[in-house]
């Protein structure tokens, strides 16, 4: 992350005594990512974090086989119509990935398990309800709107308040914000379209008791279910550059031009080879001449993942787009607004017509994506074809 954050208690001063009032030694654990060359934070546990006293492989009750996009298409997936059940880690439906990142999407009541992906950074996106989540770093109160960025190998759960329904991004690295907004010494940048004020992270310890405690673990050989001798949470304070946060689209402040500008103005967090943005509600372009509406575009070296939050979605009326839905097209296929859109929207304008009010988080990949068994079981087989009509 961009900024120091400090929670709890800490000593002066890394790696020095730091002891409990009943004169034992809190334990350190170092978070570090890229072998400890790059942002790191330091945990202080009342237990020693590598106490296990069981461990079990565990199989996977979730489809996740992918296959290739073949023949070539877009797709039109309809989140819809998936089924409630499971949890916000097990409960999720593969909707489509790639060696880089795999996109999922969950609808669930029931808290999770506690979880620690070993393998990447993740970035859920709450479309609905409300959720609390817990981890070794602290509780974060999440909602309509929030991307909740967790990484890697945090320790935590979700505790929904209610049905809740999510899409979750899973990296095969890190997630994080667009260099391009950041100084080179980590500072947001006045261009940047969210800063710091924005993010949202634990603000206190979060001490939970507890003995032979089960972990889900999410590694490249797969899954592990160890059972720790004392909760996790039992951290009393951390400092840092590395922890949980979270971010609402609304948040977020487009970036407007005359004329239509094209997505990476709505770029809002960078993965290995793929992108996230993020399309609020904003001004339309307001040339005189301006065609307020995107252009039929061709992006030669991304797949496009794009999911509808909220609003109106004017350029794909007549596709059987709607909130919920998830669009993917592919490199190799060009596409843009649906036959008649372009007209409609200028006369809207000529109406006095003045704002978008769609809301969508996009994800490019700089490599193909595959279909998931989620994604394959709701797709809408006819809008490929919504083009010719």
């Amino acid at each position: 992350m961009p900024y120091y954050r400090v929670v709890g208690e800490i000593p002066r001063k890394r790696h020095v005594q730091f002891r409990r009032p009943d004169g034992g030694l809190y334990a350190e654990e170092l978070m570090g990512e890229e072998g400890f060359t790059s942002d790191s934070s330091l945990l202080y546990h009342r237990h020693l974090p590598t106490a296990i006293i069981k461990a079990e492989a565990v199989t996977p009750t979730e489809a996740t086989t992918l296959v290739p996009n073949l023949p070539l298409s877009p797709r039109h997936l309809r989140t819809q119509d998936l089924p409630t059940g499971g949890d916000l880690v097990t409960g999720r439906g593969l909707l489509a990935g790639n060696a880089d990142v795999r996109m999922s999407y969950a609808a669930t009541e029931t808290p999770s398990e506690l979880y620690r992906n070993s393998m990447g950074d993740e970035c859920v996106y709450i479309a609905t309800g409300r959720v609390r989540f817990e981890s070794t770093y602290g509780v974060i109160e999440a909602g309509e709107g929030d991307y909740v960025v967790i990484p890697t190998g945090t320790i935590h759960r979700w505790v929904p308040q209610g049905r809740v329904t999510a899409f979750t991004i899973e990296a095969a690295g890190h997630i994080r914000p667009p260099k391009r907004y950041l100084s080179k010494y980590g500072q947001f940048l006045e261009h940047a379209p969210y800063c710091e004020r924005d993010l949202r992270s634990p603000g206190e310890p979060l001490i939970v008791e507890g003995e032979e405690v089960p972990v889900l673990v999410r590694t490249r050989g797969g899954l592990t279910r160890l059972v720790y001798r004392n909760h996790p949470f039992d951290v009393v304070g951390w400092d840092g550059c590395l922890y949980p946060y979270a971010f609402n689209i609304n948040d977020f402040e487009p970036i407007v031009k005359r004329t239509h500008a094209p997505p990476p103005v709505h770029q809002t967090f960078e993965g290995p080879n793929f992108v996230i943005c993020s399309f609020c509600p904003r001004p339309l372009d307001f040339h005189p001449d301006a065609v307020p509406i995107p252009y039929n575009h061709h992006n030669v070296d991304s797949d496009e993942l794009m999911f509808y939050a909220g609003g109106d979605y004017t350029a794909r009326k007549g596709s059987g787009i709607d909130v919920g839905s998830i669009s993917l097209h592919p490199a190799g296929f060009t596409h843009g607004p649906q036959p008649g859109a372009v007209e409609a929207v200028i006369e809207a304008v000529r109406q006095g017509h003045t704002q978008t009010s769609e809301l969508a988080v996009m994800v490019d990949t700089f490599r193909p994506l595959d279909l998931g068994p989620a994604g394959l079981s709701v797709e809408d087989s006819a809008y490929a074809w919504t083009w010719a009509r």
